[in-house]
């Protein structure tokens, strides 16, 4: 990549957007009391976020205890952390761990159910986020989903080639776009997105890795994906565009990676809550 070094951020960083100066309110109430907490699941879920949650936790001097795994289902009711020492610091950072454990839940609770969902139709799909995520927030998102059951897609622009329509309008061809990328030396899977079933079988023959049928209904794909695989029965089919819960089973049968944006942008997050138990 040239040089350029990806800088994953750590869980306590976004503690300044909520700390600013301090916590007003810790600060004028509490004085130096300990306490021990408990972090609740207040609805069935797969959790996620708990990793993210100690960390913070114990950068800030407290002691947590872990008593499920990231990935697991947790029923409604079950106690899924307990933080124990001095209580400014547990209040301190009460927001920030339930925000990553809530949003992260949430992502992996909805991407469970698609992938079981779709997996009775077809073993073998894949259910994958994409590059819609919330800024700054991409590696924990894509995280949740992987926890979840699916699969990450491309984590940025620089681990696949994925040629898209704007890419086509300035090469001019699907056929040049795919030999330029297939000759340009990085290594890199290839894929190319089309729109139509012209798209698909010029695509076909120019023989990427994978072709993505964006925005298609489920009969026209159903009939790209089978033509593209009389020409070449190794290119994988993705599904992408338009894709949502209602609707994404009609895919399964046929499809080998479906995409959508909904499990990063749009998936409800889970309930938990965060009680102090016992102060000392």
């Amino acid at each position: 990549m040239r040089g350029y070094v990806i800088t994953m951020s750590e869980p306590y960083e976004y503690l300044a957007e909520d700390l600013g100066d301090g916590d007003a309110t810790s600060e004028a109430v509490i004085q130096n009391q300990e306490a021990r907490a408990i972090i609740i699941a207040k609805e069935d879920s797969i959790l996620a976020g708990l990793e993210e949650a100690v960390r913070i936790f114990e950068h800030e001097g407290l002691r947590a205890s872990p008593r499920a795994n990231d990935g697991q289902q947790v029923r409604n009711g079950a106690t899924i952390l307990e933080i124990s020492g001095f209580a400014k610091q547990i209040l301190k950072v009460e927001r920030l761990t339930l925000n990553f454990i809530c949003k992260m839940s949430g992502i992996a609770t909805e991407t469970r159910a698609l992938v079981d969902r779709c997996r009775q139709i077809n073993p073998n799909v894949q259910i994958s986020a994409t590059r819609k995520t919330t800024p700054g927030f991409r590696q924990y998102e894509k995280k949740a989903v992987i926890l979840g059951g699916g699969v990450s897609h491309r984590q940025g622009l620089w681990d696949m080639i994925l040629i898209k329509d704007n890419h086509l309008k300035i090469v001019g061809s699907i056929t040049k776009a795919v030999a330029l990328a297939k000759t340009s030396g990085s290594g890199k899977k290839v894929e190319v997105e089309v729109v139509d079933m012209d798209g698909a079988i010029e695509a076909a023959k120019a023989h990427p890795d994978r072709i993505m049928l964006d925005n298609f209904t489920p009969d026209t794909g159903a009939l790209a994906a089978a033509k593209i695989r009389e020409i070449n029965p190794k290119i994988e089919i993705e599904i992408s565009g338009g894709i949502t819960p209602d609707n994404i089973t009609q895919y399964a049968k046929f499809a080998d990676v479906i995409s959508l944006g909904w499990l990063t942008h749009s998936a409800k997050a889970a309930n938990f809550s965060l009680e102090i138990d016992e102060v000392f």
